[in-house]
């Protein structure tokens, strides 16, 4: 197995890193986009994150490794899965899929397996990539080149937290949760906005500016090219640190306050900025209570609030004719108006 670049030892792109271990510690949140050059280290920071994230517990024997803890969102296979009237458990690795360009639609969703079909005469399911990613990442590089159909089914199951199958005589109805995280470069197009709505978090990722960070950019990946063991290995300490803060992030974050002073600067922010419906509020302060737990804080405060508004609404902007500067400055200046309002004259 690959061992995958240490998330501790990315360096720089820090506001792509914080949505990342945001999503993680609440995936509720609704995903991450990231943008921008190529070469900057998206698909590098989301592949790091499956070694990053700490097992779950599933139900043993389940397709779709339910949480034993969860009787809402179980499958039907659940109820049979059980020693003594509990379901058996077992831990696993959170799921991180990739879901290609060219997969075909019954990849993703899944179809009749046609193995068994001809061996055995059976009608039986061959789960897609959508249950393998099942309270897990599933990952979408290249995300604005998706195709239409593919585009529209994932709107669907993200919206509904299932996947539906009926085809080919089967009729299969499975949970499908998971956090969606894309990365694309916007050169090669725009994502339809159905589904850039869907993601919680947008954040752009520029190539390094300065000398230092570049070459140590440079020297890092160069170390981990020719020892990969090594390299983790330096950097497990690191890793370990970090996987720790997520864990008591998750467990804090049901018992951090947002209260009416914090839903009130997020709802100003959205109004000053126009943004449509009201998933700007409800995103923004899921980040920000994300954030509190990640920094041990046991309230949302305007801290938290400012440092989350940029990637919650900047892809949330209606285009203003008259303003023809980026939604990332739109949002920033919005932010200084609110939480930093000018002094008063003397």
């Amino acid at each position: 197995m690959a061992i995958p670049f240490p998330f501790s030892a990315i360096v720089g792109q820090d506001e792509m890193k914080l949505a990342i271990l945001i999503a993680a510690v609440d995936p509720s949140v609704g995903g991450v986009l990231v943008f921008g050059d190529r070469g900057t280290g998206k698909s590098t920071a989301v592949r790091a994150l499956a070694a990053l994230l700490p097992p779950m517990v599933a139900v043993a024997g389940c397709r779709w490794h339910c949480d034993p803890a969860d009787t809402t969102h179980r499958c039907d296979d659940c109820p049979k899965l059980k020693d003594k009237g509990k379901p058996k458990t077992e831990r696993i690795p959170v799921p991180v899929v990739d879901l290609p360009l060219g997969a075909t639609e019954d990849r993703v969703v899944g179809a009749l397996d046609l193995e068994r079909a001809l061996a055995h005469g059976v009608k039986a399911f061959e789960p897609g990539l959508l249950a393998r990613a099942h309270r897990g990442f599933l990952y979408i590089d290249e995300v604005n080149l998706l195709e239409d159909h593919l585009v529209d089914l994932l709107i669907d199951v993200a919206a509904s937290g299932e996947n539906v199958v009926e085809r080919e005589g089967l009729s299969v109805r499975h949970p499908a949760r998971f956090v969606l995280v894309g990365s694309g470069n916007p050169e090669e197009g725009e994502l339809r906005p159905q589904l850039l709505d869907r993601f919680g978090l947008s954040v752009e990722v520029r190539t390094p500016g300065d000398l230092a960070t570049r070459v140590q950019v440079v020297r890092r990946r160069d170390d981990f090219e020719r020892d990969p063991a090594a390299f983790a290995a330096a950097w497990k300490k690191e890793e370990d640190k970090l996987r720790r803060r997520i864990v008591g992030a998750r467990e804090r974050l049901a018992h951090v306050k947002v209260g009416d002073a914090a839903l009130e600067r997020a709802a100003q922010l959205c109004m000053a900025l126009g943004t449509d419906g009201l998933r700007g509020e409800l995103t923004l302060i899921r980040a920000a209570r994300a954030l509190a737990a990640l920094e041990g804080d046991a309230e949302v405060g305007d801290a938290h609030l400012k440092r989350v508004a940029p990637p919650a609404l900047r892809h949330r902007l209606r285009r203003d004719p008259l303003d023809d500067t980026g939604s990332s400055t739109r949002v920033e200046r919005a932010v200084a108006e609110l939480f930093e309002p000018a002094p008063a004259a003397t």
